[in-house]
């Protein structure tokens, strides 16, 4: 089973553990009806402004669509998705009483800036730039990040990431509080 077949599965079970239509999730997240469709059955690849925008209107973390389990501590999924400048591999999912904390390896594109959505209520990101200078945060005050900085930012709010200079690689953690899912 592929990316896009397992994305699609796990998209359709939150929906209807939730008790939503495909209209309803769709209204919800601001995401067409006959893509959410397609996404479901596997038939067209996601984007990660997509995924966001489907589980923020499901109040769930992005890696609940990204896998079934968290990987084994070290290893990661294969898997990749990608937004207009944002390509994330999910490689660690912790839970606790308290927040769902995803771990992803992040590339930002060269050139490329991306605005995400505002996310779950309570969500924060951090970013740990590992190489290349990346400009990220709330869009109204972004800031200019380099390796071996880190930058942490309310990401309940619309922002942004860009990388004007080359490709930006990082290790961004995007927390959910537990309460909010």
């Amino acid at each position: 089973m592929g990316l896009n077949d397992e994305v699609g599965r796990r998209l359709r079970a939150l929906r209807t553990a939730r008790g939503l239509s495909l209209s309803e999730l769709a209204r919800r997240s601001g995401v067409g009806k006959g893509t959410l469709s397609e996404l479901e059955g596997g038939t067209r690849n996601p984007t990660l402004e997509t995924l966001y925008a489907l589980t923020t209107a499901l109040n769930r973390p992005l890696s609940a669509v990204l896998s079934d389990d968290p990987p084994p501590r070290g290893e990661q999924h294969e898997g990749a998705v990608s937004g207009s400048a944002v390509t994330a591999v999910l490689i660690e999912r912790h839970e606790d009483e308290d927040a769902v904390t995803d771990v992803f390896r992040i590339t930002i594109a060269a050139g490329a800036t991306q605005e995400s959505a505002a996310h779950v209520a309570g969500t924060t990101e951090s970013l740990m730039i590992l190489s290349g200078t990346a400009v990220v945060g709330v869009q109204d005050a972004p800031r200019s990040v380099g390796p071996g900085m880190s930058v942490c930012w309310p990401a309940d709010t619309a922002h942004l990431y860009s990388a004007p200079h080359g490709d930006v690689h990082g290790i961004l953690f995007v927390r959910y509080p537990a309460a909010a899912l």
